[in-house]
């Protein structure tokens, strides 16, 4: 079977073929700072907000579903991260939106389900 680090560096590339192929603009990929890691950082055409983007790959559902790994804390570090990205890349006065992307593997077939606005 797969390891779980190219799990999710497939579930990354993934995400991001399909946030291209659905108008978003991808700015940054795993961007890490003290206060955490961003997976992919995109901008969405059609709504004008910089997306901060969590990937979330499982092959099964034993630990539930992906999404539900994204806890409290894990939305803390999000925010604080996204609010240092934009402050390094003198992003002023933009729109915002925090995204989750669940990609579950089986063998050579993968399911996405892309979960908008997931931090208010």
């Amino acid at each position: 079977m797969y390891e779980k680090q190219s799990i999710g560096k497939l579930g990354e590339r993934l995400a991001g073929s399909y946030l291209e192929k659905n108008s978003y603009k991808i700015l940054d990929r795993n961007f890490n700072c003290m206060q955490g890691e961003i997976d992919i950082v995109a901008y969405d055409v059609i709504n004008n907000e910089v997306v901060f983007v969590e990937v979330k790959t499982r092959t099964n559902f034993n630990y539930g579903f992906p999404s539900e790994a994204v806890n409290n804390l894990k939305q803390k570090h999000m925010l604080n991260s996204a609010r240092y990205y934009l402050y390094c890349k003198k992003m002023d006065n933009v729109y915002v939106r925090f995204d989750v992307i669940e990609v579950v593997i089986n063998e050579h077939v993968y399911k996405l389900n892309h979960l908008k606005d997931v931090i208010s």
